[in-house]
């Protein structure tokens, strides 16, 4: 399986891109938000990670393989995440995804089922799935900072943090709610750690640092 994919772009399309790789051309589906974020970079190389999916009625005995692909691994872990809400599968998440990663992941997260409405495909049902499936596995999707336009950010892993594993994220992240700060406020204090670029290997080690000199 290709699960990273580096070449020339030469061609955007209304839902894919081609890249040139060697005397190879890839078409590579992507959403409307990384379709806007490369579109400028016609003629230079990109890289994009990747997954496959099989496009077709298997009724009909024609089934076509497919790779999608985003700038960086975290936001293929998010699309990964975002296919598992009951009902909603490859093709409708490649076509609700026309804002950032984190924008959708910040909206699960407050539970704002009107915002994920305004999402191409998503109905009100569909909303209120999302929000019961993945509001408590986002947080370090919420929390990833924007990288720069059509680029992977450069030192952050899966996690969207440097140095700190995803579920230590949503561990501290919940236990700040649990006693007391709204969500606002907790993630707040998530970023203003994170951004140091210190490694937490724990949940205690976060909310100690959060609250040193408190």
């Amino acid at each position: 399986m290709i699960s990273r994919i580096t070449g020339v772009l030469v061609r955007v399309l209304d839902d894919e891109v081609r890249l040139q790789v060697g005397p190879l051309e890839y078409a590579v589906q992507v959403p409307e938000f990384v379709r806007r974020a490369v579109q400028s970079r016609v003629g230079q190389e990109i890289t994009l990670h990747t997954s496959h999916f099989f496009d077709g009625n298997p009724m009909q005995g024609r089934m076509l393989p497919r790779l999608v692909g985003f700038p960086s691994e975290a936001e293929l872990d998010f699309f990964d995440l975002f296919c598992t809400v009951d009902k909603v599968g490859t093709k409708k998440a490649l076509k609700a995804m026309v804002r950032p990663v984190k924008e959708i992941a910040d909206a699960i997260q407050r539970q704002d089922a009107k915002w994920l409405t305004t999402l191409p495909g998503v109905g009100g049902a569909t909303a209120e799935q999302m929000i019961a499936t993945l509001r408590r596995k986002v947080t370090r999707f919420a929390l990833m900072a924007g990288p720069p336009t059509g680029e992977p950010a450069a030192s952050a892993d899966k996690s969207g943090a440097a140095g700190v594993d995803g579920n230590v994220i949503e561990d501290a992240y919940q236990a700040l709610l649990s006693v007391g700060h709204g969500p606002a406020e907790a993630r707040g204090r998530l970023d203003k750690v994170l951004s140091t670029g210190k490694a937490f290997q724990s949940v205690e080690e976060v909310l100690l640092e959060i609250y040193k000199g408190e």
